[in-house]
């Protein structure tokens, strides 16, 4: 049914609402940024230590970056000099620090400039300039001695495919904590990343504080919900917040798409105050609004010339119980697919789709950790799992109660 419009549609509240939520983007505003107080606390406190490091890890989505932005807002206008930097599966340790120390500029020593009446001119060169080839973790240890305190923020640490380039980095940590060097290094990554740095040195581990992100809480969702409607100056019914939180799954990313979008159908219909019924539309514009990939992630996995089991399988892998870490099981999947299919099914009768889901063929949609009988299963891409329940629900398969947290 078509949306009628209203007369005196406030603008000024839809503009608020498309800043107030940034689904697409990191957060980078304190106040925007719910929960995550002791995270940030964690690696505020390293900052303040010399020889101290952090990596922050967790699942995809759950809002790493958007931690570190808020970081290293807060550092602006305080004695340390900030740098952030993302990796690429191109990245090698030379050109990660070249791209570091050149967001460095340094002041050298003031010049006269030729001619009598002529002015002295102060120079500035990129720090990038007093790095030799090939540079070493000693060399990195060597320069920024010399220097103020720093933060470095290095980000997609995961995506570093060169093996030479994380054994390098956990030299670097080890040589800058041994001399108590006052530059800290800020990496984020997922659970991987902590553990190829780890094995590559294991003295690191000292100098190194593993500060999780996990999936967010539903208080810490409702307050994200709760945050944007102020600014917009809105409302939501506790139903409302209620289906956003549950829905979203621990990721803040649907939490701001189904709040946005359903607070602008409330704003567009002249209301202040966002329903259920305003999310449940919202559901049908976050599909069409999911990225691409999350959309043929889906499609991939689930498509087939004749009717299968694979739509409802991955339906029910989204509905399992994960731990801290993502990871799944077998028979956490038996319960939620029993009640999609209306009757018992028990593991065999499904446990080929599990593995067909591991498989490039249909991905891979999930990734499966441990040994026979024992494994563990998560999504690849976590965002694919709160899209799996919208389109359940769509579907029809499953209602909404039955994935309220």
């Amino acid at each position: 049914m078509a949306m009628l419009i209203g007369k005196t549609m406030d603008q000024s509240r839809l503009l608020s609402l498309s800043t107030a939520f940034s689904p697409s983007a990191p957060i980078d505003q304190r106040s925007l940024l719910a929960g995550r107080v002791s995270q940030l606390l964690d690696v505020l406190n390293v900052v303040g230590q010399k020889g101290q490091h952090a990596i922050l890890f967790g699942e995809r989505g759950v809002g790493k970056t958007s931690l570190a932005r808020v970081i290293s807002r807060l550092s602006i206008g305080q004695p340390v000099t900030v740098v952030s930097v993302n990796c690429d599966p191109s990245t090698t340790f030379e050109s990660l620090w070249r791209k570091i120390t050149k967001e460095i500029s340094i002041n050298l020593a003031q010049r006269q400039a030729p001619g009598f009446l002529s002015e002295a001119r102060a120079q500035s060169a990129s720090l990038d300039e007093f790095l030799p080839s090939p540079i070493s973790p000693d060399d990195i240890r060597h320069l920024f001695g010399r220097l103020g305190k720093m933060l470095i923020v290095i980000d997609e640490m995961d995506r570093i495919k060169d093996k030479s380039t994380t054994s390098l980095m956990a030299d670097t940590i080890k040589a800058l904590s041994d001399h108590a060097v006052d530059t800290t290094l800020l990496l984020v990554g997922v659970a991987d990343s902590v553990d190829t740095l780890i094995s590559e040195h294991q003295s690191v581990e000292r100098a190194l504080m593993q500060i999780q992100m996990p999936r967010m809480s539903p208080n810490e969702l409702e307050e994200i919900i709760n945050n944007g409607f102020q600014e917009a100056k809105m409302t939501a019914t506790g139903d409302a917040r209620k289906k956003i939180v549950s829905l979203s799954q621990g990721l803040p990313h649907y939490t701001h798409l189904l709040s946005q979008t359903a607070g602008q159908r409330a704003a567009m219909t002249d209301r202040t105050e966002v329903t259920a019924q305003d999310v449940r539309t919202a559901i049908d514009a976050a599909l069409a609004k999911a990225q691409q990939s999350t959309i043929s992630a889906y499609h991939s996995a689930t498509s087939s010339s004749r009717e299968n089991l694979y739509p409802q399988v991955l339906l029910a892998c989204a509905m399992a119980k994960p731990d801290n870490l993502g990871y799944f099981a077998s028979i956490d999947v038996r319960r939620p697919l029993s009640r999609i299919m209306k009757k018992a099914y028990d593991i065999p009768a499904f446990a080929q789709h599990l593995k067909a889901f591991c498989d490039p063929t249909r991905g891979p949609v999930l990734q499966r950790t441990g040994s026979a009988r024992r494994y563990r299963f998560r999504f690849v891409n976590p965002l694919l799992q709160p899209y799996v329940l919208m389109n359940g629900i769509r579907k029809g398969l499953i209602k909404e109660t039955d994935i309220l947290a």
